[in-house]
């Protein structure tokens, strides 16, 4: 018998995650605050997410971190109740493998699997069905998902126990915001030291320089496209934070990550918060002189216009 998907929280990621699902010819039954946003992705609105989680053999959540995830599974009493027996669910959010382990442990007790599922790749990938995941729990429970995971990822790695999947991803959100907020210091002032941007990205990608912003940022934002649709410089300061917690944790020394966290922290006091991550380059930009990579030709002026 096919099991019965459901998906909690179907924004910017979740949205494009279940879309790939329902484009594959599968069902799913979806909750989030916004309604519209369920129905936009082609998934059939239920009025909770204790509703989805009653009717569904797999329950996918994406929802932005672990006091989201927590009110959901934990604070809700009528969520876990609602659980089949037997059932897996599968956190998509980026979330704190120490409350990861705890939900984990409570799911455990009612006879329900929980998988922690990081995702690398962003909107693009997922629209593509190109995600990576870094997954933590029992191998049998993520045998049993993985049909309807191929819908939205081509890589998925089982690294370890409960909390592994979502410890590994914040160490590569961590990288992913150093990377970032390097290259975008180091564009601000390659503008104003007169180089041409493009050349400049052409020697970093041949260089020892090159990473994935040089690789798959860069060139876009150089000519005004900024990717829009991925991970905010809220959502990544909020990252860089659960990492530093992480790392605290683990009893290991942060010593790279004053970097990142005075980058987004900027970004987000200068109101760039909401915007996406690849606009922290405009922020360092604005007190570097308002330097912009790229600046639109003016529109030619017509006769009579005021200059």
């Amino acid at each position: 018998m096919t099991d019965v998907i459901g998906f909690i929280g179907l924004g910017n990621m979740g949205g494009r995650m279940t879309r790939r699902i329902v484009d594959g010819g599968v069902e799913v039954l979806g909750f989030d605050m916004q309604r519209a946003a369920v129905e936009a992705a082609g998934a059939k609105p239920l009025g909770s997410a204790a509703e989805v989680a009653g009717a569904s053999d797999v329950v996918f959540l994406s929802l932005p971190d672990s006091k989201v995830v927590e009110k959901v599974v934990l604070e809700d009493e009528s969520f876990i109740p609602a659980l089949r027996e037997g059932s897996v669910v599968v956190d998509l959010s980026t979330a704190a493998p120490a409350s990861t382990k705890r939900i984990s442990a409570r799911l455990a007790e009612h006879g329900v699997a929980y998988l922690d599922a990081g995702i690398s790749g962003g909107a693009a990938a997922a629209e593509k069905g190109a995600l990576t995941l870094m997954v933590g729990g029992d191998a049998a429970a993520l045998e049993r998902v993985q049909p309807v995971l191929a819908h939205f990822a081509t890589n998925v790695f089982l690294m370890g126990d409960s909390g592994a999947g979502h410890s590994t991803k914040l160490l590569n959100n961590f990288l992913n915001a150093i990377s970032l907020a390097a290259t975008a210091e180091v564009m601000v002032a390659a503008k104003k030291a007169g180089l041409d941007l493009a050349t400049v990205l052409d020697v970093l990608n041949s260089s020892s320089g090159v990473n994935f912003a040089t690789l798959n940022r860069f060139p876009k934002i150089i000519t005004g496209d900024y990717l829009k649709g991925g991970l905010t410089n809220a959502l990544m300061m909020k990252d860089v934070v659960l990492y530093v917690d992480h790392l605290h944790e683990l009893g290991v020394a942060s010593l790279n990550s004053a970097g990142p966290l005075a980058s987004f922290g900027l970004a987000q006091s200068l109101g760039y918060g909401q915007e996406i991550s690849n606009t922290v380059v405009d922020a360092i930009g604005d007190v570097s002189g308002r330097v912009r990579l790229h600046e639109p030709e003016s529109t030619p002026r017509h006769e009579g216009q005021k200059p």
